[in-house]
């Protein structure tokens, strides 16, 4: 963004702290009074207005003023990266209708159970959950698909369910962090500026020592040996998700993957039907590829007004003063390079998660946070590809771990069971909160040599 910052200024992130306190106080308040679901009741996209209007009154609104700053609004919500950011959110969406609406979504399911041994029965779930939303971009979908097999489990087995839902969100939440498709990964990717294939290597690198030990975790808890019962599955069904997968990882322009995907499950859909009763026609495939789109409504316009009001801010002097503080801090705990690259890196982390825990979005806290995040990167070394990956982790770290988050929620809805004790038993989470804050402190892994420069405005993968 190309405006220059006036004098640091506090009183710039005013209008920030105001949509906090709008949105979270309603949460608090809901909540208070019984409401489900209870910080969803209101939109982040109303709860900024206000905030938005802040930004724009402050410094007086003379002759031309309110103008100019209309204008740096304006520059911000229309930022190159913003609006590659929001294309991107849309062919997900797209792909993502398509593909639940054909069935792969539980052919996939299926294919992952299938694979299960008995005597495997909880590190196989995680195993599944993980695959499952890996494949499919959505924590939230993945708990909707999978809560009915782990509550099926449970019927059979003595297995407790807090325990089950807690491996059931630690998949999802593994998957959310490194899908290609997630709305986290396009987010911290996009503010970072690095290639997805990149921050995933990086990202798989600090997330895996965690799934291991929680599988091993969950295996040696010894609640095994149910025999799942699974439904018949189609596996050509299966194929967009690794398809889209696939070429992903082999650097493809994530449009062209993107797109890939939406051409290729439709055919499947043409070919194969909805279900066995049902056909599917090219009539609904354009339907579903818009009500894909229409399903990213609310992030993508949250995205254009937070690049906007974060301009605002900047303008005003809120982000200087943000980093002004973040170099006392990394003065306070570096000693030489190495220590001050730590020092950013943990300030980043720090970042993410707090606004993570008062937003209960890790989507919203990395776009928050994700301009920030880059100045710090950018003036302690850190390459781009770990402080995505940092981004990433530790907003999908608290977001399986705070009981008013989305995913804890809807998995207490189902399981009827307090999200709470949901997250008391959420392994995952707690262990990529410990191989992140390893990855910190140790400097591991280390950032191969880039192929190319930082990403600008290619959208590459």
């Amino acid at each position: 963004m190309s405006q220059t910052s006036p004098q640091s200024s506090f009183a710039a992130l005013l209008p920030l702290l105001l949509f906090l306190g709008i949105f979270i106080g309603t949460g608090v308040a809901l909540t208070a009074s019984g409401t489900s679901m209870a910080f969803y009741q209101l939109s982040a996209t109303v709860a900024i207005m206000p905030a938005i209007a802040l930004a724009l009154l402050q410094g007086g609104v003379g002759r031309g003023r309110l103008q100019k700053k209309i204008t740096i609004f304006l520059t911000g919500a229309g930022e190159l990266n913003i609006m590659t950011m929001c294309m991107i959110y849309l062919l997900a969406g797209g792909f993502a209708a398509v593909a639940t609406a054909i069935g792969s979504v539980q052919a996939t399911v299926n294919f992952g159970l299938s694979l299960v041994p008995p005597s495997f029965i909880l590190p196989g779930l995680f195993i599944v959950g993980a695959f499952v939303s890996t494949a499919m971009g959505t924590s939230m979908g993945t708990v909707a698909a999978i809560t009915p097999i782990a509550l099926g489990v449970a019927a059979q087995t003595n297995i407790e369910i807090p325990l089950l839902m807690g491996v059931v969100l630690g998949g999802a939440m593994f998957g959310d962090n490194l899908s290609m498709i997630s709305d986290t990964t396009i987010a911290a990717t996009r503010t970072q500026g690095c290639e997805m294939g990149d921050k995933f290597r990086m990202n798989f690198a600090i997330a895996l020592p965690a799934a291991l030990l929680t599988a091993v975790l969950l295996w040696l808890t010894g609640a095994n040996g149910t025999q799942v019962q699974l439904a018949d599955y189609n596996f050509i069904k299966v194929l967009p998700y690794l398809t889209v997968l696939i070429l992903a990882l082999l650097g493809l322009n994530v449009f062209v993957v993107l797109a890939a995907g939406i051409v290729f499950s439709g055919a499947v859909g043409l070919l194969l039907g909805a279900d066995a009763q049902t056909s599917y026609s090219a009539l609904r495939w354009a339907q579903d590829i818009y009500k894909g789109f229409t399903g990213m409504n609310e992030i993508f316009v949250l995205s254009m007004l937070i690049g906007g009001l974060g301009e605002l801010i900047r303008f005003h002097g809120g982000i200087a003063w943000l980093l002004e503080r973040v170099d006392a801090l990394s003065r306070l705990l570096a000693r030489g390079k190495k220590a001050t690259t730590r020092a950013g890196e943990f300030c980043i982390g720090l970042l993410v998660s707090l606004a993570d825990i008062c937003t209960a979005n890790n989507t919203v806290a990395i776009i928050l946070t994700g301009s920030m995040a880059r100045e710090i990167a950018e003036k302690n070394g850190i390459d781009p590809r770990r402080s995505a990956s940092l981004l990433d982790i530790f907003s999908c770290v608290f977001q399986g771990l705070i009981p008013w988050a989305a995913q804890l929620l809807l998995a207490g809805s189902l399981a009827k069971i307090s999200p709470l004790e949901i997250a008391m038993n959420n392994w995952y989470c707690m262990l990529l909160a410990v191989a992140g804050a390893a990855a910190v402190m140790l400097g591991r892994p280390k950032a191969p040599a880039r192929r190319s420069a930082r990403l600008q405005t290619t959208g590459e993968v």
